[in-house]
C-alpha cells in the first residue's frame, strides 16, 4: 500500500524526536578571506611626485575598508600577495637609509596595527637586495611563506606554507576550530629581474610544479587551502610562466586563489572572454579568486561558506568581490574610503622625512618635459633619460676594449598613462628629486651590453610589438596601442635612426613570442649609414631588461660589458644636476603608408594643453575611464 504525504510527515517528525541529530542541519561556517596586494609603499593617500593628497591609492584607506569587512562577518582573515616594499619615494627613502633605526619597517608597523594573517613576498620584494628584505620582513608579526623559493644551498628562504588554527563560529553560535593552510608563490623571473641579488643566493622555481608537490601535503593537515600567487593570469602559460594563476586553481585541492602581479582587478572586464575564466562571478577553473588592483585601489574579498560534510569541511557556496577605496566618472574622483588616521601615525616619521627628501631642488630644465604622446615619437622624458645614461656610462667605458664602439642608449617610457593621472608634465624651471622619482620610478641599476647590429634589430621589433598591426585600406580610426604589452616594453634607443611600419604584422607577440616571416622595423641605421647586420654596439639600459626582463632576444645577462654602482635615476639626478640639456633629435618615425591612414591612441586630458606641442594630433571624444582619445593621421 502507498505511503500517503500525512503519513510521510508523521514518520519525518517521529525521527525528529528519536534521533534529533539525524534532522539537524549540517553546520555551515561563513569565513571572510581579505587580501591586499601590489602596494607598493603607497602606505598613505599622498602623493609624492606632486606633493598633493591622491584619493586613488593608499592602504590607510584600504584599512577603513578592511575595518568595514570585518564588522560585517564574524570570521575574517587578511593577506598580503606581495609587492610591498618598493614602488614609491617612502620605499625608497627607507631602502636608503640602509637599516631600519625605528625596530621595524613602516609599512610593517602599520600592518601589524591591521593584524595581518600571513604573507607572499612579489617580485619587487627582491629590488634592494636580499639582505634589506630579510632585515625589513623581521618586523612581521605575521607569517611569511614562499614554496617556490629556497636558498643556493637547498634550505628553505621562507616557510612553503602556513597552517593557521583559528576558532571560528558557525551558524548556530557553535566555537568551531578550523585549519586555514595557506600556501604562498611567487613568480621565477625574480631570478632573471634581480639576477644582481640573487644570483648564488637564492632559487625559484616553477609555480606550478612547487604547488602539486605542496597542495596534498598541506590539503591532509588543512581544513580549507588557500594559495597566495603573486601572479596573475594567462591561459597559454607554459613552464616557468609568469603569470600562471590559472593553472594553480586547477591543481586538485585549492580552495580559493588570491592573486596580484598584474596590477589588475578581478572579478571585472579585463579578463572576460578567457578560457577557463570567469569573470562576472570571479572563478579560474571554477576556483573563487580575486585580484585587488594595485597601490591600495582595492580591498580584495571572498567570502566562502563552509558546511561540515562527515569529517571535513567543503565549500558549499562563495562569493568574490573587489572593494574599491574611489570611483572614476570621467575626470571626476569621487573617494569611497576614508583614510585611517592610525596608520597616519605610524608612519608620520618616516612619511615627513620623505617629504623633506624629495623636495630637494637638483637643477632646471629649459624646455618642457611631458610624456602624453610617446606613442607617435614625441618623448621630451625618453630624451631625457636617454642622454643621461649616455653621459654617466660613457667616462667608465674609456680605457676599455669596449670605448671604440659605438654608444647607444635604450630607455622605455614608464608614465604613459598606466592611470589617467600617470603621465609626466613639467614646465621649463626648477626640478626637484620628487620629479626624477616620477620620470623613473623603478630602482634599476645601469648597465652596459654588448650587442650586433642584427640583434639591434631584433629589440626594436620587439619593442613595436606594442603597436596593433593597421590596415592601410581601413576608413575609420584605429586604435594603435595593443594594451597586452606594457609601456616599459617600448624601448626606445638613441644614437639610431629608424622606422616602425605599423601594417606590418609584428615579429613578437606580447609574451615575446617569434613570428619569423614578420618584420616592423625599416630604415634601420646609425649615423647615417644602414647599420651592418654583424657592427657591434654598446647600449646603455637597466638591468631589468639587460638581465632579461621582457624576453627580449638576446638579453640574458650573458653580454652585459658593464654593472654600474649607481642606479639610472641616479644617472638623471647627476645629469641634471650638472645642467645636461635635452636633445630634439627623435630616434624613430612611422613609415609612411602611401595614403592617409588614421591612428587613435588614449592619453590624459590634460594633455590638450600640449597639442601645440603636437603637429597633426587632436584631440576627440572622452573615455569612461578618465582619459581622452586622440587622433593622429599617418601619411
Amino acid at each position: 500500500m502507498p505511503i500517503t504525504r500525512r503519513e510521510l510527515i508523521a514518520g519525518s517528525a517521529a525521527l525528529a524526536v528519536g534521533f534529533p541529530t539525524l534532522a539537524r542541519a549540517a553546520p555551515r561556517v561563513e569565513l571572510r578571506l581579505l587580501e591586499t596586494s601590489d602596494l607598493h609603499m603607497f602606505v598613505l593617500d599622498w602623493d609624492y611626485y606632486h606633493a598633493r593628497p591622491d584619493p586613488t591609492v593608499g592602504l590607510s584607506k584600504i584599512a577603513s575598508l578592511v575595518a568595514e569587512a570585518r564588522a560585517q562577518a564574524q570570521n575574517a582573515l587578511l593577506f598580503d600577495n606581495g609587492d610591498l616594499l618598493q614602488g614609491s619615494p617612502l620605499g625608497d627613502y627607507v631602502a636608503r637609509q640602509g637599516g631600519l633605526a625605528s625596530g621595524a619597517h613602516p609599512v610593517f608597523r602599520a600592518m601589524n596595527h591591521m593584524r595581518y594573517d600571513a604573507a607572499t613576498p612579489g617580485n619587487h620584494e627582491f629590488n634592494f637586495g636580499l639582505d634589506f628584505l630579510e632585515r625589513s620582513l623581521a618586523g612581521a608579526a605575521f607569517p611569511y611563506i614562499g614554496a617556490n623559493i629556497e636558498r643556493a644551498d637547498g634550505a628553505a628562504f621562507l616557510p612553503p606554507f602556513r597552517i593557521l588554527t583559528r576558532r571560528l563560529m558557525d551558524d548556530g553560535g557553535v566555537s568551531r576550530e578550523l585549519r586555514i593552510g595557506v600556501l604562498g608563490l611567487a613568480p621565477p623571473q625574480i631570478m632573471i629581474w634581480d639576477r644582481a641579488h640573487l644570483e648564488g643566493r637564492l632559487r625559484c622555481g616553477d609555480m606550478v610544479v612547487a604547488a602539486r608537490r605542496y597542495v596534498p601535503i598541506l590539503r591532509a593537515q588543512c581544513d580549507i587551502l588557500v594559495a597566495l600567487c603573486h601572479s596573475g593570469i594567462d591561459v597559454r602559460a607554459a613552464a616557468g610562466a609568469e603569470n600562471a594563476c590559472l593553472q594553480i586553481a586547477a591543481v586538485p585541492g585549492v580552495d580559493a586563489i588570491m592573486m596580484g602581479h598584474a596590477h589588475r582587478v578581478f572579478p571585472g572586464p579585463d579578463y572576460a572572454g578567457v578560457e577557463g575564466v570567469d569573470a562576472e562571478r570571479g572563478t579560474l577553473a571554477g576556483i573563487p579568486a580575486v585580484m585587488p588592483g594595485f597601490w591600495g585601489s582595492h580591498l580584495g574579498v571572498i567570502d566562502l561558506t563552509l558546511a561540515r560534510d562527515g569529517e571535513r569541511w567543503t565549500v558549499d557556496r562563495f562569493r568574490t568581490e573587489a572593494r574599491p577605496i574611489y570611483k572614476r566618472e570621467a575626470s571626476k574622483i569621487t573617494a569611497l574610503a576614508d583614510a585611517d588616521p592610525a596608520i597616519a601615525s605610524i608612519v608620520a616619521p618616516e612619511h615627513e622625512a620623505t617629504r623633506r627628501w624629495v623636495d630637494q631642488p637638483i637643477g632646471e630644465i629649459a624646455s618642457p618635459l611631458f610624456s602624453y604622446f610617446v606613442w607617435i615619437g614625441i618623448d621630451s622624458v625618453g630624451a631625457l633619460v636617454n642622454a643621461a645614461q649616455l653621459a654617466y656610462a660613457r667616462p667608465l667605458l674609456e680605457g676599455t676594449p669596449h670605448a671604440g664602439l659605438p654608444l647607444l642608449s635604450a630607455v622605455a617610457p614608464f608614465r604613459a598613462g598606466y592611470t589617467p593621472d600617470s603621465y609626466i608634465d613639467l614646465d621649463t624651471g626648477p626640478v626637484a628629486l620628487r620629479h626624477v622619482a616620477d620620470i623613473y620610478p623603478y630602482p634599476n641599476a645601469l648597465v652596459a651590453v654588448r650587442v650586433t647590429g642584427a640583434a639591434l634589430r631584433e629589440w626594436l621589433e620587439c619593442a613595436a610589438r606594442v603597436f596593433r598591426r593597421i590596415d592601410r585600406d581601413a576608413a575609420g580610426p584605429q586604435l594603435l596601442i595593443d594594451r597586452r604589452t606594457p609601456s616599459y616594453h617600448f624601448d626606445v634607443i638613441a644614437g639610431l635612426q629608424y622606422r616602425i611600419d605599423v601594417s606590418a604584422p609584428a615579429r613578437y607577440d606580447a609574451s615575446g613570442n617569434l613570428r619569423p616571416d614578420a618584420s616592423r622595423i625599416v630604415d634601420l641605421s646609425y649615423g647615417g649609414r644602414a647599420v651592418d647586420p654583424a657592427q657591434e654596439f654598446i647600449v646603455v639600459t637597466n638591468n631589468y631588461r639587460a638581465d632579461g626582463g621582457g624576453k627580449f632576444p638576446g638579453l640574458d645577462g650573458r653580454n652585459v660589458v658593464l654593472r654600474a654602482p649607481d642606479s639610472n635615476r641616479d644617472a638623471v639626478e647627476r645629469f641634471l644636476r650638472g645642467g645636461g640639456s635635452i636633445p630634439d633629435a627623435k630616434p624613430w618615425s612611422f613609415a609612411p603608408l602611401g595614403r592617409r591612414v588614421t591612428v587613435a591612441f588614449d592619453s590624459a586630458p590634460a594633455a590638450a594643453r600640449r597639442l601645440a606641442e603636437a603637429p597633426g594630433l587632436r584631440a576627440t571624444t572622452r573615455e569612461e575611464a578618465g582619459y581622452l582619445r586622440y587622433e593622429y593621421d599617418l601619411a
